[in-house]
C-alpha cells in the first residue's frame, strides 16, 4: 500500500489483516516510513496466507498493490517487483494512462477521495479502498472488511467508516482483466 501521512495507509493494512485473519487466514501487516508527518510517502503491508505468516520484511514481489494517493500512480516505485500477473487498484478519478495500465494483469480505480470526502467528512480513503480491494480482487469478503471496522473504530466514526467501505466496494471499476 502507497499513501501519505494522514490517509490511512497504516491503519488500512491493519485493518485488512484483522479482515483475513477473520477468514480464518494467518496475517500481519506494518508500515514503513521515514518522517511521521502529514504528507510524506507511506509504505505499508500485509501478508497473508493459509500458513502462519512469521516473515516481517518488505515485500519485494507483492501480488497486491494499492495506490492511496493519485499522485503517486505514475511514481516507479509504487508497482516495484509487481508481477505482471499482480493486481493494482488507484484511488483515481481520471482515467489511467496506457502505461499504469500495462503494470499489472488485474487494474482496477476507485474515486476514494470523493467517497471519503462524501461518507467520511475527510480524505482519509483507508475504509474506502479496502471495500473497493475486496471487491476488485476477490481474495476476501465484505463483511470481513466491515466485521474488522469494530476493532478501531466506535460510534458515528464506525458507521461513516462502514458506509465508505461499502460504497468503496459498490463503486470500483476494474479497468483491465477480471478477478
Amino acid at each position: 500500500m502507497h499513501g501519505r501521512g494522514g490517509q490511512g495507509a497504516a491503519m488500512a493494512a491493519e485493518i485488512l489483516a484483522a479482515a483475513f485473519v477473520r477468514e480464518g487466514k494467518y496475517a500481519s501487516s506494518f508500515p514503513v516510513f521515514g518522517a511521521e508527518r502529514r504528507g510524506a510517502p507511506v509504505t505499508s503491508f500485509t501478508r497473508f496466507s493459509e500458513e502462519p505468516v512469521r516473515e516481517r520484511c518488505k515485500i519485494y514481489h507483492p501480488g497486491y498493490v494499492i495506490v492511496f494517493d493519485a499522485t503517486l500512480k505514475d511514481a516507479p516505485f509504487t508497482v516495484e517487483g509487481l508481477s505482471a500477473d499482480g493486481f493494482l487498484l488507484v484511488n483515481s478519478s481520471d482515467d489511467l494512462k496506457p502505461d499504469i495500465l500495462d503494470k499489472a494483469a488485474v487494474v482496477a480505480m476507485v474515486d476514494g477521495t470523493r467517497i471519503a470526502l462524501e461518507a467520511i467528512g475527510n480524505p482519509i480513503t483507508n475504509t474506502c479502498l479496502l471495500g473497493a480491494f475486496a471487491a476488485a480482487s476477490g481474495t476476501l469478503k465484505l463483511a470481513s472488511i466491515l466485521d474488522a471496522l469494530s476493532d478501531y473504530f466506535s460510534g458515528t466514526i464506525l458507521e461513516k467508516n462502514r458506509r465508505a467501505v461499502e460504497r468503496g466496494y459498490a463503486e470500483v471499476k476494474v479497468v483491465k482483466g477480471n478477478t
